[in-house]
């Protein structure tokens, strides 16, 4: 048995910024770039979204985060100085989970059980590429990584990781043709959960990262052979697992229903792992992952278990990393 060190955050006092508004936060805000420990402690450490916008997924690029939809699909443009957010990307109406961006500004997205995949750009908000994987309903395409020269989309439905290739000149798929499933073996599917979620590389970036939600199994997956195996975890669970994040040998995983982070260390290449302590927060609203700006964790409150309500309000939050 792990012995499970918790770390209670106090409750973060929301900065009560209404979607589009601007807040000024003083004389060190940060510019595009001026990405100072001092600057993003100045930031705010509760942003709000626009009233009903259901999130889930998050990536940071500068000082701006992006945000799905999973009541639209489109996609909000927040900036971490100020508060301030506006719609980029005005979504088909089917959801958009998790989403990474790329270094040439295009923003990858799984589009939950719509069963697509859509590419967007994160400075003009055009659609750039969208692709059908599969039919709706029949799968749950949940996360987002880059790694490997694609983007690779787990299916909370199916033992499958969906792969989206992207050429050295960054050129695309032009159909959905071009997608490649990778069928995963040593994973055992439920039907009717979610399964799969969140997805990362080792730290060592040989092998991808696959957390089960339902069973609260880490898993390795070799992404040439689909050939999966279970992370030691020391007889951690990681149950209600969501989004992933490593940074170095460190694995943060995001509990959703359990109102929990919990933070590991990983062996370099990923296939066994030391709990070091579980975040916990009153701030805490059913988040589903988790993005990193310096020295801070950015963590998505989604509150899955409410009813999508266009009054309902929203927020993703500041953490100091333990």
């Amino acid at each position: 048995m792990q012995r499970r060190t918790v770390l209670a955050l106090s409750t973060i006092v929301p900065v009560g910024l209404a979607a589009g508004a601007w807040a000024t936060v003083g004389a060190n805000a940060a510019t595009e770039t001026d990405l100072s420990e001092s600057s993003i402690a100045s930031f705010p450490t509760t942003i709000a979204l626009p009233n009903g916008w259901a999130p889930e997924g998050i990536a940071i690029s500068g000082i701006y985060a992006f945000l799905g939809s999973r009541a639209t699909g489109s996609v909000y443009k927040a900036n971490l100085a100020t508060g301030a957010g506006e719609v980029i990307y005005t979504g088909p109406g089917t959801p958009s989970n998790g989403l990474k961006i790329d270094s040439r500004g295009r923003a990858f997205i799984a589009g939950n059980t719509g069963g697509d995949i859509r590419v967007i750009s994160i400075k003009t908000g055009a659609l750039l590429a969208s692709y059908q994987v599969t039919a709706a309903g029949a799968s749950f395409l949940n996360d987002v990584v880059l790694a490997f020269g694609a983007a690779w989309v787990t299916d909370s439905f199916n033992a499958t990781l969906y792969k989206l290739p992207i050429a050295s000149d960054g050129t695309l798929p032009t159909s959905a043709a071009g997608i490649v499933a990778l069928p995963l073996t040593g994973i055992t599917i439920t039907s009717g959960t979610v399964n799969l979620n969140g997805i990362t590389t080792t730290p060592d970036g040989k092998s991808l990262l696959v957390v089960q939600s339902n069973t609260g199994l880490l898993f390795k997956v070799n992404p040439t052979t689909g050939a999966a195996t279970q992370v030691n975890l020391g007889g951690v669970s990681v149950i209600n697992g969501d989004g992933l994040l490593h940074e170095g040998c460190t694995l943060y995983v995001v509990q959703n229903r359990s109102n929990a982070v919990e933070v590991f260390t990983l062996n370099s290449a990923g296939t066994t792992g030391t709990l070091n302590t579980t975040i916990t927060s009153a701030a805490f609203a059913i988040p589903t992952t988790v993005a990193s700006l310096g020295n801070r964790l950015y963590i998505v409150n989604g509150k899955l278990t409410t009813a999508i309500s266009a009054t309902e309000p929203y927020n993703f939050i500041a953490i100091t990393k333990p």
